[in-house]
């Protein structure tokens, strides 16, 4: 019994490491860095928050796919120019930065802290 217990807390851990953890292969930046970054044309930025939170509230120059949607539009976004993504916590871009990766794109980079870290 103490044995199940055991392994239960190290699934659960694993689950929240994964979460938790930057995906590898993908820059990380700040939303201070992402300022500066705003204005080069040669990148694109993906909000991959829900429509509604999109309407909400956004960045400029942010174009929106819902994370739900990624897998599906994933070749409306072309491969050879990074992809910039944001979320509402950096959680969902985070994910979607593993998706990203795992259908080709090799220049990818989350924006930590997502919406709530910018101001």
């Amino acid at each position: 019994m103490e044995y199940l217990n055991y392994l239960l807390i190290g699934l659960i851990v694993y689950f929240l490491l994964q979460r938790l953890l930057p995906a590898k292969g993908v820059n990380q930046i700040t939303t201070s860095e992402l300022r500066s970054e705003l204005k080069n044309k040669t990148k694109q930025f993906i909000d991959v928050r829900t429509a509604a939170e999109f309407r909400a509230n956004h960045i400029n120059g942010f174009r929106n796919i819902p994370l739900h949607e990624l897998n599906r539009k994933a070749n409306e976004i072309p491969k050879d120019k990074e992809v910039i993504l944001i979320c509402q916590s950096g959680m969902r871009s985070n994910k979607a930065s593993e998706v990203l990766r795992k259908l080709g794109y090799h220049n990818v980079t989350n924006v930590k802290g997502g919406m709530s870290a910018w101001s």
